[in-house]
Order: C-alpha cells, then structure tokens, then sequence
C-alpha cells in the first residue's frame, strides 16, 4: 500500500511555517552568532566577546536587565490582579472589551507611545501643566522621561496590559469544583488560596514574569525615542554600531551583542515556553 507523504510522513500543511520560521527567525540568528566569531578580515576571533564585557556595553547589559527585572516586578502582580478580576466576575461584554484593549495597549510601541507621554507628562505635556497648576511640579527635582525611571514608567503602559493578555488564560485552572472541595473539607477562603490557589498559579505567574522580562530587556524603539541615548541600553548600543558609531576594528561587536542579547532572552523564554505546555496540559486534566 502506497504511503501518502502528507499524512503519515511530513506534516504537509506546516511546510510554508516551517519556511519562514527558517528564513526569517532561524538563518538571521545563525548568521549573527556566526559573524559574532569573525574579526574584520574573516578569521576566527574572541576579541569581539572580549569588548562585550567591558565599559560601555556591560553597562548597557546592566541597564537592559535592570529595566526587564523592574518593569516585570512593577507589572505582574497588577497585570494578574486585573486578569483575575475580569475573568472571575467580569461579563462576557466586559472581558471582550478588556480583551480588545489589552491587545492594543500591549503592542503599542515606539513613536506613537514616546510621542503619547511626550504630550502626557513631558516638560510641556498637558498632565505636567496641569499637576503644575495644581502646585506640583514633577519636573522640580531629577525626573525626565529620557532617564531610567522615566523610561521605567513608559515601559509599564505595555507591560502591564501584557501580563493580563498572557495570565487570563492561567485563571482557568482555579475551577469552582476545587473551590467547592477545599469549603467542603472546611478550608476558608484565605486557606484555599495559600495551600491550593496560589500554588497552581504560581508557575504561569513565574512564566509570564519571565516572558515580561524579555519584552522590556529587548524593547527598542520607545527608548531610541525617549532618551536620545543618555541612557545605557544594549539595543540602542546596537542601533549605535549599525548606524556606523564602530571602532573599524571591531565591525562585528554589533553582532556579538545581538548574540549575548539572543542567549540572555532564550534563557527567559524558553522557561516560560516549556512552563506554559505543562499548565495547558493541567487544564486539560
């Protein structure tokens, strides 16, 4: 009996996936660890690697993960407050509306977001105008948002909505069944959550912790926008060498921070990946 390829062998259907996963995700990263090894005239070399660690770049690594960690502790317990709330006692309406928005705000970025709080809270911004009137002035002291902590609260406008879009799924496993149990057995409401709530939701919270994490370490164009590079950032450090800011001899230090950069968010997604296929199979149980 003749096999047919496209049912029992390759899976047919995901060859056009599989392409593009291969050509835009897989050969460019191939292709930048690989420069990342050359020096200028194609031999092999570790020197690129070498002036990773030193000053200005393992600055900009420090700044890269010190703005992931922040804007992901700042955004998770908020981000899965709103999760929880909307999905256990919102209306169908109300978690389509809150779904919808979510959507947006997550993947508003760069411009449009910089030139949003520009216009918001920026030295002639109308809400900085207005806590003026009001006798306060945010400018009075150290603040800017082309500053760490500017830049901090621009971040949470995407990362908050981020944790909400991927925590709501997680909500799930808290089924009114368990509920029932624990009150049966005599467990209060505050037994429930410490001995059984939390503990099941505590992975796709560290999960989504991580993911939050990548997002503000990789982030770009909301900070080229913002800082005017007064801030050290690997992306913009990045952004610097491609635009030709390179010693002439090192023309591939751009790729070897992109490849320390692709190590350091693989260590927080991969994680949150394999985290997220044990719970989903969880709820499925």
């Amino acid at each position: 009996m003749e096999r047919k390829w496209g049912n029992q062998g390759f899976p047919l259907p995901l060859l056009p996936f599989l392409i593009i996963v291969g050509f835009f995700f897989l050969f460019p990263i191939s292709k930048v660890i690989y420069l990342s090894f050359q020096a200028n005239d194609g031999a092999f070399t570790l020197s690129n690697y070498e002036t990773v660690f030193t000053f200005p770049y393992n600055q900009g690594f420090i700044g890269s993960i010190k703005i992931g960690l922040y804007t992901a502790a700042i955004s998770a317990i908020p981000g899965a407050a709103i999760a929880y709330f909307v999905d256990s006692r919102g209306s169908e309406s109300l978690k389509r509306t809150i779904a919808a928005l979510n959507g947006v705000l997550a993947n508003t970025g760069g411009l449009p977001l910089a030139f949003m709080f520009t216009a918001a809270i920026g030295r002639g911004g109308a809400l900085t105008k207005f806590l003026k009137w009001c006798g306060w002035d945010i400018y009075a002291g150290r603040f800017s948002l082309g500053t760490f902590s500017g830049l901090l609260i621009v971040y949470l406008y995407f990362q908050i909505p981020l944790m909400v879009i991927t925590f709501a799924p997680a909500i799930g496993i808290i089924r009114q069944e368990l509920r029932d149990a624990a009150a049966s057995l005599g467990a209060t409401v505050r037994q429930f959550w410490l001995k059984v709530g939390f503990r099941l939701l505590a992975p796709s919270f560290i999960a989504c912790f991580l993911l939050l994490f990548a997002s503000g370490f990789s982030a770009y164009a909301t900070a080229n926008a913002l800082t005017v590079g007064n801030v050290l950032l690997t992306p913009l450090q990045i952004a610097g060498l491609l635009n030709g800011n390179v010693s002439a001899s090192q023309l591939n230090l751009g790729k070897a921070l992109a490849a320390m950069m692709i190590l350091i968010s693989a260590l927080a997604v991969i994680p949150y990946l394999v985290i997220q296929r044990r719970v989903a199979r969880w709820r499925v149980t």
